[in-house]
């Protein structure tokens, strides 16, 4: 019979007397000091392990703007105020296009932000007009040193670079942009207030009759009972807030300019009511406009080399 082996560790020999099997392997085991059973690429959600054979993530502040440069604009964009809808006739075709007037009231730049001093580069713009005693003195004295009148409205506007910040000051009018360019369009929706399900969701309702008694606009049951999970899940479309949320309507087409009464008018509806702000700038999913300044600006340091 083999003798029995102790129990404790304080009863054993030296290690240096002690087989290969009592011996541990590795003291600390785990992803974070270099110990893994995976194979190369064998666990594709954790990219950062050393087996992996991904690159490791810059967690840096220049590392996260160079990622989102595929998404930031090269210039600007400008406030305006929707005006109300309309309809231009095309004079051959007599095609109705219907569209939107929006309008800009003051529209300049009141500062910007730059990478060493904020993080990320923006340019912040205001429009229309306030009384300066209805202003507070912080934003008072934020507006007087960089010699703006007090604005109403104030935004922001993030840029890729440097090259986009404007100088305090610039007024921005409608022919900031070209007809015929595509641009995205923000503004916040119609607020309906508390709405039902049918209202909100499109749900049909109830039955009409054949036993049902005064539920006829109800949305019915909001989840399963015990065979899922006795709750109601994440998500599920109810009665509920609706409207006033920002909304995006992307690649809208500039259909007009009209620089001497401040009117941009715009292909197809906005959303939001009249006299709502419109954020407006060249559009992400589009092709950059070429702007006539631009390239005479290239042209002219074209000439130069050559």
């Amino acid at each position: 019979m083999a003798p029995k082996l102790p129990t404790s560790w304080a009863q054993l020999p030296p290690t240096f007397l002690l087989p290969d099997a009592f011996l541990p392997i590795i003291t600390k085991r785990g992803v974070k000091y270099g110990w893994t059973t995976a194979p190369a690429r064998g666990k594709p959600a954790r990219f950062n392990q050393k087996t992996a054979g991904l690159p490791v993530l810059e967690q840096s502040p220049a590392a996260a703007l160079a990622r989102k440069d595929f998404t930031l604009p090269l210039r600007t964009g400008a406030l305006g105020i929707k005006k109300g809808m309309t309809a231009l006739y095309d004079p051959d075709t007599g095609v109705r296009t219907p569209c939107t007037v929006v309008q800009f009231d003051r529209v300049q730049v009141v500062s910007h932000k730059t990478r060493e001093k904020n993080g990320y580069f923006a340019v912040q713009i205001g429009s229309g007009w306030k009384q300066p005693q209805n202003v507070g003195r912080p934003l008072l004295g934020h507006f007087a040193g960089h010699g703006v009148s007090p604005k109403k409205f104030v935004t922001e506007f993030r840029v890729k670079n440097a090259s986009g910040l404007l100088k305090a000051g610039v007024t921005i009018g409608p022919e900031w942009f070209l007809e015929g360019q595509f641009v995205d369009a923000r503004s916040v929706c119609k607020g309906k207030g508390w709405a039902g399900g049918m209202k909100r969701w499109g749900f049909k309702g109830q039955p009409a009759s054949h036993g049902n008694s005064k539920n006829h606009r109800t949305m019915g049951s909001s989840g399963a009972s015990q065979g899922g999970g006795s709750r109601v899940l994440p998500g599920k479309k109810m009665p509920g807030r609706m409207g006033g949320n920002q909304v995006t309507i992307q690649n809208v087409k500039v259909l007009k300019v009209d620089a001497e009464k401040g009117l941009l008018v715009l292909n197809g509806c906005i959303a939001g009511p009249n006299g709502c702000v419109v954020k407006i700038q060249d559009a992400i999913k589009k092709p950059w406009p070429a702007i006539p300044a631009a390239m005479e600006k290239v042209k002219e340091a074209l000439a130069a080399t050559v």
